[in-house]
């Protein structure tokens, strides 16, 4: 019974970590093709002003901290760092059901 869920349990985390790549990679495409579109209107348009760049960079940065989250590249707010926060706030939780009783 018990290898069963961990079966399961080991199939629904890898399906979110699928699902989570899938994401990253949708939204970077649409970073690439976006951004694209934008320097190609930007340099029709006013080539002397390059504002493309703003997009492209603000855009960039959630790019970024989505390729650390989905890669594990975190080195803050982590795997590790939930775990311990998920035992601190049960222990927590814990505790405060003793003082009650």
């Amino acid at each position: 019974m018990e290898t069963n869920f961990q079966e399961e349990d080991r199939y629904y985390q890898a399906k979110k970590r699928v699902e989570d790549l899938k994401g990253f990679y949708g939204n970077l495409t649409s970073y690439i093709v976006v951004n694209i579109f934008l320097a190609v209107i930007n340099l029709i348009t006013s080539p002397g002003y390059l504002w493309f760049f703003w997009p492209l960079l603000g855009w960039g940065i959630g790019v970024f901290f989505h390729a650390m989250k989905v890669f594990n590249w975190m080195p803050f707010f982590g795997k590790e760092w939930e775990e311990q926060k998920i035992k601190e706030f049960m222990e927590k939780e814990k505790q405060s059901r003793n003082d009650w009783k």
